[in-house]
């Protein structure tokens, strides 16, 4: 987990790899099966919220100065959270609930539809694009909170990548980021086991040296 102060500058080239993200978009309502190729994002899900809350809460406190109410239902109330690679939107929709502005991204026109639809079903207000994250920034877009939760290890280039999402934070705002380490456990499960012999996602998806 990263956590980040501005950058002032970035470069605005982009750093998608297309192939990642054809594969990303195949997956289609797969997103939201629990039992399905996302199902390992599915049971981490409660504890990256939890940890997210209660960093976010310690970090932003109300306009008047008091503190947030992690046990309040909208404990993050009004923070501006910008959800880089949201996919089908599985982390995006429970931080909506807890009351974050949601602006949720991912460069799949087909991901950001399933995100959509899942959303509406749901009765939450996301705002949803299909647009890559250099694009955004170069709008001039600023948030409280970058989160590239599970994407830096399908960019081409990681510091540019960075860049750009740290340019994207307003002054005293985060940056958050989570990645797999580059461990033998990480190549045998997540290459192996979930390439391989769940057959979960593509071979292919998953690139060790970019852990």
């Amino acid at each position: 987990m990263v956590k980040s102060e501005r950058v002032e500058q970035a470069p605005h080239g982009s750093t998608v790899d297309p192939d990642d993200v054809a594969r990303f978009e195949r997956l289609g309502a797969q997103w939201w099966n629990p039992r399905g190729p996302m199902a390992g994002l599915h049971k981490m899900n409660p504890v990256r919220v939890g940890y997210l809350r209660d960093l976010f809460i310690e970090r932003f406190p109300h306009a008047d100065g008091s503190a947030r109410d992690s046990q309040h239902i909208r404990s993050l109330e009004g923070l501006n959270v910008l959800d880089i690679g949201c996919g089908g939107g599985i982390l995006s929709e429970p931080l909506a609930r807890l009351g974050c502005v949601m602006t949720s991204i991912d460069p799949a026109p087909g991901n950001v539809d399933i995100a959509k639809a899942h959303a509406a079903k749901s009765g939450l207000s996301i705002d949803y694009r299909a647009v890559m994250a250099e694009d955004l920034a170069a709008s001039g877009a600023q948030f409280d909170v970058v989160m590239a939760m599970e994407v830096v290890e399908h960019v081409t280039d990681v510091s540019a990548f960075v860049a750009t999402a740290c340019s994207m934070v307003r002054p005293g705002g985060l940056f958050v980021s989570a990645t797999l380490n580059r461990t033998l456990k990480s190549f045998a499960l997540a290459i192996v086991g979930a390439e391989y012999v769940l057959r979960w996602v593509e071979p292919g998806t998953h690139k060790w040296d970019q852990f």
